[in-house]
């Protein structure tokens, strides 16, 4: 049987993070799971591919952050790419951090790029979404911050208003998601004017374009590849500015910001 404990009054963070909630999506009482807002219950919107449920592991929630993250992030990117500790320097410069912001980490995982970006903002607040109980577990256990506040729930359905993050972070997950360009649609939705958004997901390289490669690398694994100039595409018909992408061997950083 879950364990669900429920409080009446939520701590800080978590209140901070439901007055940011659209009303409707709104729970009347704060149902919270292992120190983690749940909004998914039994529902499970990950995928059924082996990449995807691989996500809901115990056990790679456990290695997640000193093993499996670091190796799978040198395959995507080869020898030459960016370390996980460049990646979270790479994360923090894209998105521009300021003390008192609001952040929001869509597919948080453990939480090992959240918990630097509740350092970052000192006062501020940052909120990590996953659909994983597993992982969310993991991130709780690890996270002293007062300014961070954990939510299960769907990428594809954010609960939050329009405008009310700063900046939202996106990193290694959404070629995971099964509908990334809706998750995409939600990423720019709840971000704020002027508000920047840091993504990192899969890039196709090598002389067979996306529409071929993608349909077998996804079907046996979940995982998407993204053409080139996929996701600088959706960024740009979805009104974003400023657009930079840099690609690491079979990787791309992208960051872009909403018009004020």
């Amino acid at each position: 049987m879950r364990s669900t404990t429920t409080l009446p009054v939520p701590v800080p963070a978590v209140e901070q993070t439901l007055a940011l909630f659209e009303p409707a999506r709104r729970p009347p009482v704060a149902h919270v799971e292992e120190g983690y807002l749940d909004l998914l219950g039994e529902e499970d919107p990950t995928g059924a591919h082996p990449g995807q449920r691989l996500m809901l592991s115990s056990a790679l929630a456990l290695i997640y952050e000193r093993l499996w993250r670091p190796l799978g992030g040198r395959l995507l990117m080869g020898a030459t790419g960016p370390g996980v500790r460049e990646e979270r320097r790479l994360a923090l410069s894209m998105l521009e951090l300021s003390p008192n912001e609001r952040v929001l980490d869509v597919a948080c995982g453990p939480g090992n790029f959240t918990r630097g970006f509740a350092r970052a903002t000192g006062e501020g607040l940052v909120v990590g979404i996953d659909a994983s109980k597993t992982m969310l577990a993991v991130a709780v256990r690890k996270t002293d911050s007062a300014n961070l506040a954990y939510v299960r729930g769907d990428a594809c359905g954010l609960p939050f208003r329009d405008g009310s993050f700063d900046a939202v972070c996106c990193f290694a997950a959404l070629y995971l998601i099964q509908e990334p360009m809706r998750a995409l649609d939600e990423i720019v939705r709840v971000l704020a004017p002027g508000g920047r958004v840091a993504l990192l997901s899969s890039c196709n390289r090598g002389p067979l374009p996306a529409r071929v490669t993608n349909p077998v690398v996804q079907g046996l694994s979940g995982v998407r590849i993204f053409a080139r100039d996929e996701l600088t595409r959706a960024l740009r018909d979805r009104g974003l500015t400023g657009i930079d992408q840099r690609v690491a061997g079979l990787a791309q950083f992208v960051s872009a910001r909403k018009r004020s």
